[in-house]
């Protein structure tokens, strides 16, 4: 078995099976066949999808998990295996025992790449990093300097060119801006931390206990830029948006859509497919197979033609 997952989430689609293959048919007249030991988990996110009863038991005999979103695209619900590769009551059990030292080791290495990212959006935008590359150097184990706190002071006035700005979850404009677009990339985190087999609410540096994706608010720190970089250009071509509006709304999610791609390791990649990897890597590491997460430098979308969301979503 591979650690391929499948997110049905760009088009309505039926999945069945057709000769001992998962078979994967799209609205919009796309046919695939997968042989279902290739699959991790299949991700159920579009509004219109159909599986059938023979599908869901060859992907649970490959060992291979199911998540099923609701209309805001956020996993609610979890198809396991009984038994096979995925085992996730191992995996919900190393995730659970994480030491402390473990996950501030964990949390320093997010904290050092979410400002690292915001360093390197800076210089793509103003040509200036004001110091916060070099400031992601000194990030120690924990984060106990509170070096996340300081850069963002320096990054949200330098972002918008606005001296004071700073995030307000109440706020219009910007604010708004950033809210909806964290909210679809909370959502994208947490359905590939649930189809890895974590469980999304046992957090590393987020813990509150009525918080049900923890783990997705911490993992999700790295790629906060992702969406500060598409409301700031939307922001220098159509100044601070007064409301959201379907058409606003496509263009601010657009980069974490399947029609973008990151390069990656000399790869293309989806933002799915990438927040996929680190998530299984996340795994890895909980599970004493590795002592790194896997966490690459995301620079610019390749963006295709239509880099936007459907129009249901």
């Amino acid at each position: 078995m591979s650690d391929y997952i499948l997110d049905v989430s760009e088009s309505a689609a039926v999945l069945n099976v057709d000769l001992a293959c998962l078979r994967l048919e799209t609205a919009a007249g796309h046919c695939a066949r997968i042989p279902p030991r290739e699959i991790a988990a299949v991700v159920l996110c579009h509004p219109q999808i159909t599986i059938s009863r023979a599908a869901l038991a060859a992907l649970a005999n490959a060992g291979a998990g199911v998540v099923v979103c609701d209309e805001k695209r956020r996993p609610v619900g979890m198809f396991l295996p009984l038994g096979g590769y995925h085992a996730p009551a191992r995996r919900f059990a190393a995730q659970a025992a994480a030491s402390l030292p473990l996950r501030k080791r964990l949390w320093r290495q997010i904290i050092a790449a979410k400002i690292r990212a915001q360093g390197t959006l800076l210089a793509e935008l103003h040509g200036n990093d004001c110091g916060l590359l070099e400031m992601a150097r000194g990030v120690r184990s924990g984060d106990t300097t509170n070096l996340e706190a300081q850069a963002a002071r320096i990054y949200w006035s330098a972002l918008f060119e606005e001296p004071g700005f700073h995030r307000d979850f109440e706020s219009p404009g910007y604010n708004a801006a950033l809210n909806y677009g964290y909210a679809v990339l909370r959502a994208l985190v947490g359905r590939a931390l649930c189809a890895a087999g974590l469980h999304p609410g046992l957090g590393i540096h987020h813990r509150h206990r009525e918080n049900p994706y923890c783990l997705a608010d911490d993992v999700m720190e790295p790629f906060r830029p992702v969406v500060d970089r598409a409301v700031a250009l939307f922001g220098r071509d159509h100044g601070e948006p007064t409301q959201l509006d379907p058409p606003t709304k496509r263009m601010l999610a657009a980069p974490m859509t399947g029609t973008c791609r990151y390069e990656v390791d000399g790869a293309r990649r989806t933002l799915m497919d990438i927040v996929s990897r680190v998530s299984l890597s996340l795994a890895a590491v909980f599970e004493k197979r590795s002592r790194t997460l896997w966490l690459p430098p995301l620079g610019h979308p390749i963006e295709s033609e239509n880099c936007a969301l459907p129009e249901e979503a």
